[in-house]
C-alpha cells in the first residue's frame, strides 16, 4: 500500500525542517561551560540547528561559566537591546595577592599579609564599591586603543592607558567568607569587568587581590534557572527536538510594555505604518500578535500620540 500521509514522507519532513530554518526566531539560554569562548558557543548552535543566523548578547570570558543568551534567526536584531541589560555574577575573590590580568591567569605582581581583614572590614570596603562608579578595563581585556586591543599591546610588552567609563554597581553582598577566598554576588550593569572590581578592592584593603572564579547567573531577564546546560544542548541537536528550548523573542524584553496588536494592526505595522496609541502610553513597547509572536519594536511619537514601527521582525 502507498502511504499518502506527506507528513510521513521523508521528503517532507526535510522540507519541514528546512523551512523550520528560513523562519524560527527567538533566544536560546546556555550554561556555558569553563573553557569555551562565548564565539564558540554560537559555532556549536551554528552547526547543530543548521541556522547561520545566531549571535551571542554579551560576551562570557573562556575561564567564566553561566548564563549566555543566544539569539537565533530575526531576533539576532535585538540584540542591542538585550546587550544593554544589566548582569549578575557569583565571582570567587582571592585576597593577598594582585597579577598582571587581575586573574588566576596571570603573575603576581605583589602581595600582602591578610591577617588583619576581617569580614567586617571586607564588607566596609565592598560597600564602597555600590553605586554608579569609575571603571578603568583590564589591561587584557578587549578593549580598543587606537584601533588595536588592549590585551595584544599587553602581550606586546607596550605602555598604554585605558580611560575609566562609568558603571552601575546595582548591590554587592558576601555569600561566603573563607579567606583567603571570598564568594560575593555582584549585580551590576552590563559592561562591567568583574575582575577590574577585584583588583580594585585588593588596592582598596591594602591586600591585593584577584578573580579567581566567575559565574554569570543572570543576564537580563534571563537566569540560570532558563539556561540549558550546553552538553544537554548538544543532545538535543542530535534528537532533532532542540527547538523545545528556543525561548519566544517576545520574551527577551519582558521589562518593555506589551501591546497586543489585533490582525489588522499586525498589516499595519508589518508595513510600516503607525497605529493609534492610548493617552498615557510613551517609550519604547514590544508590538505582539494574539499568537504570542514579537511582530515589532515600537515608538511613540509624542506628536501625534501613535506607535510607529521601529524594528519589524513579523515574517509572512
Amino acid at each position: 500500500m502507498f502511504n499518502n500521509d506527506p507528513l510521513q514522507d521523508p521528503k517532507n519532513k526535510r522540507e519541514d525542517r528546512e523551512n523550520i530554518k528560513n523562519v524560527v526566531s527567538g533566544v536560546l539560554v546556555v550554561d556555558k561551560p569553563i573553557g569555551l569562548t562565548s564565539h564558540d558557543v554560537v559555532q556549536i548552535i551554528r552547526r547543530g540547528t543548521g541556522i547561520r543566523r545566531a549571535g551571542h548578547t554579551g560576551t562570557l570570558d573562556p575561564r567564566a561559566s553561566g548564563v549566555l543568551v543566544i539569539l537565533i534567526g530575526p531576533a539576532v536584531r535585538l540584540s542591542e537591546y538585550v546587550s544593554a541589560s544589566d548582569k549578575r555574577y557569583q565571582a570567587t575573590i582571592r585576597l593577598g595577592s594582585s597579577t598582571d590580568t587581575y586573574d588566576a591567569e596571570g603573575s603576581i605582581t605583589d602581595s600582602a599579609s591578610i591577617e588583619d581583614i576581617t569580614e567586617e572590614r571586607f564588607n566596609e570596603v565592598l560597600q564602597q564599591f555600590v553605586g554608579e562608579i569609575e571603571q578603568i578595563p583590564p589591561p587584557y581585556s578587549a578593549v580598543k586603543v587606537q584601533g588595536r586591543k588592549a590585551y595584544d599591546m599587553a602581550r606586546d610588552g607596550e605602555e598604554f592607558e585605558l580611560e575609566p567609563r562609568m558603571i552601575n554597581v546595582y548591590s554587592l553582598e558576601v555569600l561566603e567568607w573563607a579567606p583567603p577566598e571570598v564568594v560575593i554576588d555582584v549585580y551590576c550593569s552590563s559592561g562591567t569587568y568583574v575582575r577590574s572590581l577585584a583588583n580594585d578592592m585588593g588596592k582598596a584593603l591594602g591586600t591585593g587581590a584577584h578573580l579567581v572564579g566567575l559565574r554569570r547567573t543572570k543576564s537580563g531577564r534571563f537566569t540560570l534557572r532558563d539556561a540549558v546546560p550546553l552538553r544537554r544542548l548538544q543532545e538535543a541537536f542530535e534528537a532533532g527536538d532542540w527547538y523545545r528550548q528556543l525561548i519566544p523573542a517576545a520574551e527577551a524584553l519582558t521589562d518593555w510594555p506589551m501591546i497586543e496588536l489585533d490582525a489588522d494592526q499586525v498589516e499595519l505595522i508589518r508595513h510600516g505604518h503607525r497605529i493609534a496609541a492610548g493617552p498615557d502610553q510613551k517609550g519604547l513597547a514590544r508590538g505582539v500578535s494574539q499568537q504570542g509572536d514579537l511582530v515589532a519594536l515600537l515608538e511613540i511619537d509624542p506628536e501625534t500620540q501613535e506607535w510607529q514601527p521601529r524594528k519589524v521582525f513579523f515574517q509572512s
